[in-house]
């Protein structure tokens, strides 16, 4: 019998704002969409923790013995600078800054985006499709909404008339929104835009002289509204009604409203059962911005090359980290934050380790069942990984008993106990055990030590060519030194 039958899993809907208990359409499959990054530059932390929640999210329901797809697009065309529509598309503006074409932009900051997701241990989604991929269903999905009466087109361009659509639906449900509310606090377009209504949004973009991204069509030559593409990529692979569509919480407000505006007024039914939205990443108790470098990659993070923490940390320390809070809760990033989550990561792989060792006994002390209850049920609680987080540590604690022999379980117990460990750290949580001897580590920082050293004495004798030559050479081996005014520290 497949897991879930047994479990009773419930889902925090923003469309409801309440607790659901999850149904899929079909069942035993899941389809789920998850709106992907824009390839305009490399992937910040806060995108990383949005794209982690839905990783576990796909890693649980995979663990529950439902069939999944699960579709996350890229991003490559049609998102204009601030979110608007007129302006720049933030991937032109790049390549124009950079001298590039768009496509070298795009073929960067992808590999970038799935290097860093490899490297927090991201199962990769079922379908990855790309927006430049499916201008044609973008194109015919505009078709279709001017066929119904949603969709005008006034030089070139094309909008999504809002205010008709709302006479018969209800745009602003997701967000809480209402209408009227809208146009009364828009100032009015003084005859600057061919929009109709101040909430209109493009549907597709006459694209001027300089736009370097475009494509033909039946309006003009130009480009798809930013929205679209979800709508067309989603219906595409998931079908006109599937499970769950997710994404950041500011994306709750235009873009998924907009989604759910387009599908309805093109099929004629609610796109989505539930909708999911992870909240967002702050720094130091502050948003994090580039402008006032406030501000941490996640690469950053794994080389120690910044300023903003006291040393490297793993990519599964930082996984450990930010499960450690809802997806739901704001999280707040910190140096002080994330050594107490490595202390506590090393706890935890500790342990697995010892589970290894422990040995059968006569009888259970333990109640390995309830115990294990425990854990599915912080996970049905709307993906409750802090929950989870801290059974496993109760767990802990159990093998820190077994060890001392004062407590024992009987061999069907250890093998449920040892099972579920496993289960949740590794293939639901997707930690790592990046654990290095305490042996090997003291060799290691020795040696290291001791280039650091060679190579200060060989800049002292002004020999900078031996010097650059140790410091290159520890990074072709993953070995990253830091010059301070303390000194030269180093990071694997």
């Amino acid at each position: 019998m497949p897991l879930y039958k047994s479990q009773t899993l419930k889902i925090y809907n923003s469309l409801s704002g309440e607790k659901e208990t999850f149904a899929p359409i079909h069942e035993g499959n899941v389809g789920m969409y998850v709106c992907g990054p824009t390839v305009y530059s490399n992937v910040h932390l806060g995108n990383v923790r949005t794209f982690m929640s839905f990783d576990v999210i796909f890693r649980y329901f995979l663990h529950l013995d439902y069939k999944v797809r699960y579709v996350r697009n890229i991003t490559d065309v049609g998102h204009i600078v601030d979110d608007v529509d007129e302006g720049e598309d933030k991937i032109a503006k790049k390549a124009r800054l950079e001298q590039l074409e768009p496509m070298e932009v795009v073929q960067r900051y992808t590999v970038d985006f799935h290097d860093i997701l490899n490297a927090f241990n991201f199962l990769p989604p079922s379908i990855e499709p790309t927006a430049t991929g499916h201008i044609i269903e973008q194109i015919e999905i505009i078709k279709t909404i001017i066929d119904n009466g949603i969709g005008y087109e006034a030089n070139g361009s094309v909008y999504f008339d809002v205010v008709k659509f709302n006479k018969t639906n209800h745009y602003g449900r997701l967000s809480g929104r209402n209408i009227e509310d809208m146009l009364t606090n828009t100032r009015d377009l003084d005859g600057q835009t061919d929009k109709r209504n101040p909430q209109d949004f493009a549907l597709w973009k006459k694209a001027e002289t300089q736009h370097i991204m475009r494509w033909p069509s039946p309006w003009s030559d130009g480009f798809p509204g930013w929205h679209l593409e979800c709508t067309a990529m989603s219906t595409k692979y998931l079908g006109n009604h599937f499970d769950i569509h997710g994404g950041g919480m500011d994306l709750k407000f235009p873009h998924h409203e907009c989604e759910i505006a387009q599908n309805e007024a093109c099929t004629g039914q609610t796109p989505v059962n539930y909708w999911l939205h992870a909240n967002m990443l702050t720094l130091n108790g502050k948003k994090m911005a580039k402008s006032t470098g406030n501000n941490i990659l996640p690469r950053e993070i794994l080389t120690g090359d910044n300023t903003i923490l006291s040393k490297a940390f793993s990519a599964s320390v930082a996984r450990f980290f930010m499960l450690q809070a809802h997806y739901r809760s704001i999280l707040d990033f910190s140096d002080d934050a994330i050594v107490a989550a490595e202390k506590g990561y090393k706890r935890l792989m500790e342990a697995m380790n010892s589970l290894k060792e422990i040995n059968v006994g006569s009888k259970s002390t333990i109640n390995i069942p309830a115990w294990k209850q425990l854990c599915y049920d912080a996970m049905n609680d709307d993906f409750n990984t802090p929950i989870l987080i801290a059974q496993l540590f109760e767990g802990v604690r159990f093998v820190n008993l077994l060890k001392e022999e004062k407590e024992s379980l009987n061999a069907d117990d250890l093998h449920c106990f040892a099972k579920t460990m496993n289960a949740f750290v590794f293939d639901v949580l997707g930690l790592e055990d990046e654990k290095i001897s305490d042996s090997t580590n003291d060799k290691l920082q020795g040696t290291v030590n001791m280039l650091i050293e060679m190579r200060k004495q060989a800049r002292e004798n002004k020999n900078f060519a031996l010097s650059d030559q140790i410091r290159d050479q520890l990074i072709t081996l993953g070995i990253q030194l830091k010059d301070g005014k303390e000194g030269t520290t180093f990071s694997i």
